[in-house]
């Protein structure tokens, strides 16, 4: 018998002790890989040893999730009194005291259900809060027989698109979290494997595509999406990248794109299928099936595999589907998250831009529903700490620019959005190294170091013209790269004199929030030579800069 871990036994106490305290609707939240069939299995049994006649409806939206559950619960329970109620699964089983039912299949017959105690919905996350909705009237329907109906959501991401966290805001189905498992705890404590991402050259165009719903207008979002040449490079980069990679999952834009992905692995003999909303129950458990047998190497989906799927084996996911909605993103995500033998990592390639636009996976912050009329909203400098409006490019203290990050058009350029907030350092080489001269009006001159490796540019800031640490920063790496005493006094010295540096030959980079920060360098055996200035004008004025000035004006962005 399957024994609970120990965040599986704390949140069900958790449970208890909120139901010992509170009367509303909690929530608990684990990651994707976390176990919630077990949780939900262990708590029916043990509700049910302590009342006999509690009766207890299991919902969620998926067949293969339903079953999930229900064989979990028989997994622990031999012979336990429970029964399906989905017209998918040809199961009709309304008055079992343990049901588990299809929300599709059971939103209009509460009253054929009759009396219920106990609700949990798995995939709480997909839970719209108006009434007229199908969860909303299997929920007012249940409480016209029992008015003091318990519920309790269980999901990996306790938000929803555009209408901000299940538990606040009017008409919340939810209360409160009464137990949350973060998955950067579950990855550190070896419960989920370890994401790791690539920066990424195809990337798509979403000029014009527009919005439906808060997401990405889906018919507009594959015309820009599926495009042959486009496909082309990108699964270049899928067959470059998954050569050691056993089973590959890719998100598209689309059912076209998804078949269009399918043909292009094919011809470049990649066993492929395709999982579509229109594929036959009896095909896609073969598929799925084939899949995880390892006699198909990659499968293709658009809106299907993103929640109710478990295959641990997966080790590579191609997200080729642009999204604003954060819940969406993270239960992708999560799909390659699962440990397995043989299995370290999961390679997640991400061509859409949605590392970068939602933040890593253990720190994503959902917009919350409304218009939002509290603080303003700051960011930290990761250069000299100083707090600056979350808006702001160029920090006013030290110069350090900001990169975008609201940017719509992916550009082809590679893209090092880290997919944890946190990580150990990693040592990258550098092909190349650039210094600019960076002025911003009203602010201290500073040089802008720009180290490229493989297809990513890395950049930081030096600032010799500055106090205190910013200063003592700066001649430390002047020092490090050979440059002779005294140190440079300012930003036009330091390009004046860097003929007196070594080049730079490998630079230590780690995840800091949503980008990639330089925490150390390794200074080559060669002297760089004065080419590598890219800038080198001495602090003008703006009014100086508008006239001209500066050649390298492309580089001044603000």
């Amino acid at each position: 018998m399957l024994k609970l871990r120990d965040y599986q036994r704390a949140s069900i106490d958790a449970l208890y002790d909120y139901w010992s305290r509170e009367p509303g609707s909690p929530l608990i939240v684990l990651p994707t890989g976390g176990g919630k069939s077990l949780v939900i299995a262990s708590l029916v049994k043990e509700l049910l040893a302590d009342y006999p006649d509690m009766r207890i409806l299991n919902v969620t939206h998926v067949k293969e999730l339903l079953v999930q559950n229900y064989q979990e619960l028989l997994g622990i329970w031999e012979f336990a009194p429970a029964g399906l109620f989905s017209a998918g699964l040809g199961r009709r089983d309304a008055h079992a005291q343990i049901l588990f039912g299809g929300i599709q299949t059971i939103a209009s017959k509460a009253a054929l259900i009759g009396h219920v105690d106990l609700v949990l919905i798995d995939e709480a996350h997909l839970t719209p809060r108006k009434a007229e909705t199908q969860y909303g009237k299997l929920l007012d329907g249940l409480r016209k027989t029992n008015p003091d109906l318990k519920l309790v959501g269980l999901t990996a991401t306790p938000y929803r698109l555009g209408e901000g966290r299940l538990d606040e805001g009017e008409g919340a189905l939810f209360d409160t979290i009464c137990y949350e498992k973060p998955v950067g705890e579950m990855i550190g404590e070896g419960y989920l494997c370890r994401p790791i991402s690539k920066a990424m050259e195809t990337g798509y165009d979403l000029t014009g595509v527009g919005k439906v719903g808060g997401d990405y207008n889906q018919t507009r979002l594959q015309a820009a999406i599926d495009r042959s040449d486009v496909t082309a490079r990108a699964v270049a980069e899928v067959m470059a990248y998954g050569e050691d990679r056993r089973a590959w999952l890719l998100f598209c834009s689309g059912v076209e794109h998804a078949y269009h992905v399918r043909d292009e692995l094919r011809g470049r003999g990649i066993p492929t299928e395709t999982v579509a909303g229109e594929t036959p129950a009896e095909e896609r458990a073969r598929i799925l099936a084939d899949f995880k047998a390892g006699r198909i190497r990659a499968v293709t989906n658009n809106s299907v595999l993103t929640t109710g799927f478990n295959h641990p084996g997966i080790d590579l996911l191609a997200m080729m589907r642009p999204t604003l909605s954060t819940s969406l993103y993270v239960q992708m995500v999560g799909r390659g998250l699962r440990n397995a033998p043989g299995k370290d990592t999961c390679l997640v390639l991400d061509f859409a831009g949605n590392v970068r636009k939602h933040g890593p996976i253990d720190a994503v912050e959902p917009k919350p529903a409304g218009k939002g009329d509290g603080e303003a909203p700051v960011k930290l400098c990761p250069e000299c700490d100083s707090l600056v409006h979350a808006s702001a490019r160029v920090c006013d203290d030290c110069g350090y620019e900001f990169p975008r990050e609201t940017e719509e058009k992916i550009k082809a350029k590679a893209d090092d959005a880290p997919i944890l907030s946190t990580g150990d350092p990693v040592w990258r080489d550098v092909q190349k190294r650039r210094l600019h001269f960076h002025e911003k009006l009203g602010g201290t001159p500073s040089v802008r170091v720009e180290y490229t490796s493989g297809m990513t540019v890395y950049k930081s800031w030096v600032c010799p013209g500055h106090t205190g640490f910013a200063k003592t920063k700066a001649d430390r790496w002047w020092a490090k790269h050979g440059g002779g005493r005294p140190f440079p006094k300012d930003a036009g010295e330091f390009l004046d004199r860097a003929g007196e540096l070594l080049t730079t030959e490998a630079i230590s980079v780690k995840p800091s929030g949503r980008y990639m920060e330089v925490v150390d360098e390794r200074p080559g055996s060669e002297w760089a030579g004065a080419d590598e200035v890219a800038s080198t004008a001495p602090p003008m004025t703006y009014l100086d800069r508008m006239d001209g000035g500066v050649e390298d004006i492309e580089e001044i962005p603000f």
